[in-house]
């Protein structure tokens, strides 16, 4: 029985041992070598802190295996993770911190010393060894439903959740990537995401399963796009489970017009809508691999729905967000509550099933909010989470997504979905991308495009064939470069701020 996620971890250490495991631009791992250094990280937690469990610990992230290895050992303590990015805003850092008032603060990064008040992760490994019977008997009284792992999103009010997962929601998802896309023990995971984004938990837990490979991708390729393709090509990355945006960097810089394409088995995208030229762009370069449109928010574990794209899209076209996994089920519901089954009738995503998180930590109030009964069953209890999202049934009974309920506006008398504005945008020729936000004060669409050169009056002339005119954004502002957010999603908070300021003057 698996009730475990370090129960893969310790298959593959005694399987495949030699077998290379982690790897990032300065270091590796082999199996063997991964479980013992997690293992002796895990010994140094249980013994420090009394053998406490399913407490958090938080742990000072790099883009290296060292956080990983960490992540492992915290595990082995019976404890659960918290990966922080230090380069985050000190504002930031000390909210998350007094919601979550860890027992400990393990400092992974590549440096020489150690913040005060932290353990360091070479220190660790130099100073402790293996407690193999404390670890037993941790292991013991662990059951599927420990806490994972917590990772922080934004909150409404200005406050982070966090977003706490247990193992069996892990488990669950692993067991549904590979049935459904034969994930093999020589599959090569290409890293992307940061690691306080749990896109990147799909690398990591993944590749346990199967006992595949991890590469941890520097940070600096993804602004050479050129060298990152070489980088794929070397490493012999077969996998890719990215953001959008990171795919979108090759395509927007036509980085595979000339020489050698990396032979990629799986093109998997997901937190933001894929545009179909940027997608058309990767099927002629890499035409044999498959291609996968993932939905989920980190409160379902990653993914609830996968769409795997067989034929061709045109650019003007929404691409679908598909059908559920296997033991996830996924219903629309209407502002009453009810059901909805028929095609075309927008209503909100909601998920059911061993996916959903365990809820927000120390939050009750948010969990509560967010994670409500299924309005349709009334003998007992069934947890459903309400993602926020809209989406409709296609001629396919496919889920399509149709925009964050919080995007549909109201502007000269009409209901809109700024969603449905953003696909047509982005399958005008000029544009890299784009996204609209509404200015609620002023009654304005607003447009924010990125492209080489501005274009206003092409994007107009484009919108005219495709929209009608109360649909059209009334201001438009150009980037040659949008900015993003830590995710790799498009940073609509800042481009907001930015915009109300150059008003304000």
């Amino acid at each position: 029985m698996i009730n475990n996620c370090l129960q893969y971890l310790e298959y593959n250490a005694l399987n495949y041992g030699e077998k290379l495991a982690l790897a990032d631009e300065n270091f590796g791992l082999t199996y063997k070598e991964y479980m013992e250094k997690a293992k002796i990280i895990g010994s140094f937690i249980a013994k420090k802190t009394n053998s406490t469990t399913n407490s958090p610990i938080a742990v000072l992230i790099d883009r290296n295996i060292a956080s990983i290895v960490t992540f492992m050992g915290i595990v082995y303590s019976g404890n659960f993770y918290v990966p922080v990015d230090a380069l985050m805003p000190k504002e930031r850092i000390e909210l998350i911190y007094k919601t979550l008032n860890p027992i400990l603060v393990i400092d992974a990064r590549q440096k020489d010393i150690a913040e005060e008040g932290t353990a360091k992760y070479e220190d660790i490994l130099e100073s402790a060894e293996i407690e193999e019977g404390l670890l037993k008997n941790i292991r013991d009284n662990a059951i599927d439903t420990d806490p994972l792992y917590t990772i922080f999103t934004s909150g409404s009010t200005g406050v982070p959740k966090g977003v706490c997962v247990c193992h069996r929601s892990m488990i669950d998802l692993v067991n549904s990537f590979e049935e459904a896309f034969d994930f093999k023990h020589e599959t090569v995971f290409g890293n992307q995401a940061p690691f306080d984004f749990d896109v990147s938990a799909k690398d990591i837990y993944n590749s346990l399963k199967v006992g595949g490979t991890v590469q941890v991708l520097p940070k600096k390729l993804f602004k050479m796009p050129k060298m990152l393709v070489g980088y794929l090509i070397e490493k012999k990355v077969s996998t890719l489970i990215w953001a959008v945006s990171a795919l979108r960097i090759v395509s927007d810089f036509k980085t595979m017009e000339e020489g050698d394409v990396p032979k990629l088995e799986n093109i998997m995208f997901s937190g933001e809508v894929m545009p179909v030229k940027a997608l058309n762009y990767w099927m002629d370069k890499v035409p044999d691999a498959r291609y996968v449109n993932l939905y989920g928010p980190t409160e379902i574990t990653c993914n609830c729905t996968y769409f795997e794209i067989k034929k061709r899209f045109n650019d003007d076209e929404m691409l679908p967000i598909g059908k559920a996994f296997k033991n996830t089920r996924v219903i629309l519901k209407d502002e009453k509550g009810a059901v909805i089954k028929e095609k075309g009738k927008v209503g909100e995503i909601c998920v059911m099933g061993t996916c959903l998180a365990l809820g927000y930590w120390n939050n009750k109030e948010k969990t509560d909010a967010a994670f409500i009964n299924n309005p349709t069953i009334s003998a007992y209890e069934q947890k459903m989470y309400a993602t926020g999202d809209m989406g409709y049934y296609n001629d396919d009974n496919d889920i399509v997504f149709a925009s964050r309920r919080d995007f549909q506006i109201k502007h000269m008398g009409h209901r809109i979905e700024l969603g449905e504005i953003e696909v047509a945008l982005n399958a005008i020729p000029s544009l890299d991308v784009s996204c609209c936000l509404y200015d609620k004060e002023n009654e304005k669409i607003v447009c924010f495009y990125q492209a080489k050169e501005e274009c206003k009056k092409e994007i107009v002339m484009e919108l005219s064939k495709k929209l009608p005119k109360f649909m059209w954004p009334n201001v438009y502002v150009h980037y040659e470069e949008l900015p993003m957010n830590k995710n790799g999603k498009i940073d609509r908070v800042k481009l907001s701020e930015t915009f109300k300021k150059s008003e304000e003057k």
